[in-house]
């Protein structure tokens, strides 16, 4: 089994909802698709001086969380930064998992006692909502150039 360095990959083999993603069987599969699309221009703006290729993750928690959700259900998660900003993660059934971890390093999150995310709340930013609507577009490309969907 490959292993991964994310938050709860253990858990994340929860079921796709949808056959939309052909080939996105379960989140580690997500991720695995992900790690071939997150770039800068899906970071979020405020973290961009910051992303490389080597800390894909990094500014990428909201919308790949949305996209997770909107793949295999579940709610999300949001863990309260320093700013005020949260930093957002998935809970489907039992399985807790937060794709975008590694961009933290060695800092440990709290996952427990953690507030529900909205879209609606996420996506009044209407810069973040154009970057979920782009991420999921190079997915959908991204499964159909690899024959995944």
């Amino acid at each position: 089994m490959k292993r991964y360095q994310f938050y709860g990959w253990e858990s994340a083999l929860v079921p796709a909802k949808t056959s939309e993603y052909k080939g996105i069987e379960n989140p580690q599969d997500l991720y695995d698709a992900l790690s071939h699309i997150w770039c800068a221009d899906t970071c979020a703006p405020r973290m961009r001086d910051k992303w490389t290729k080597e800390n894909m993750t990094m500014g990428q928690c909201s919308i790949t969380s949305f996209l997770c959700q909107d793949i295999f259900g579940g709610k999300v998660y949001g863990v309260l930064r320093p700013g005020g900003n949260y930093h957002c993660y998935n809970l489907i059934g039992d399985a807790k998992f937060d794709l975008t971890s590694e961009q933290f390093g060695d800092e440990i999150l709290s996952y427990e006692d953690n507030s529900e995310q909205s879209r609606e709340v996420h996506f009044a930013k209407e810069e973040k909502y154009l970057r979920y609507l782009e991420l999921k577009e190079k997915l959908l490309k991204y499964c159909k150039e690899n024959s995944l969907n």
